[in-house]
């Protein structure tokens, strides 16, 4: 397995699997079906099928407080339709350098140390 950069991750796994969660809970919490969500978040009705399946996005596992901002983000979204890219963006930017994508991180690269802040340095 080849070394992935954080931005990488993010593009690969992270926005992947924050899709997957959206969708839930659109499913789940908002009552939306595939066709709204995938309306929404400007993919395929097929795209939606399978993050709700876990075809996609299953590689990362978000804890509770990591799920807790999804669903605000998840709310923020329904609320303003206009900015879904803007809110994306910004739940993704709160992530960084949280368990999720250190863990994973670390998984990808064994050379990284536990006090890796590589995701929190200004500017990235």
């Amino acid at each position: 397995m080849s070394k992935l950069m954080p931005k990488e991750l993010e593009v690969f796994y992270l926005i992947p699997a924050l899709r997957r969660e959206l969708s839930r809970i659109f499913i789940g919490k908002y009552k939306l079906s595939q066709k709204d969500i995938a309306g929404i978040l400007g993919m395929t009705e097929s795209a939606i099928s399978q993050y709700l399946k876990s075809k996609r996005g299953s590689e990362l596992k978000f804890s509770s407080e990591e799920l807790a901002k999804i669903n605000v983000c998840a709310k923020k979204i329904l609320d303003d339709k206009k900015n879904v890219l803007k809110h994306l963006y910004d739940v993704t930017v709160s992530l960084r350098g949280t368990n999720a994508i250190c863990s994973l991180h670390r998984k990808q690269d064994k050379g990284i140390s536990h006090e890796c802040r590589i995701c929190k340095v200004e500017g990235y």
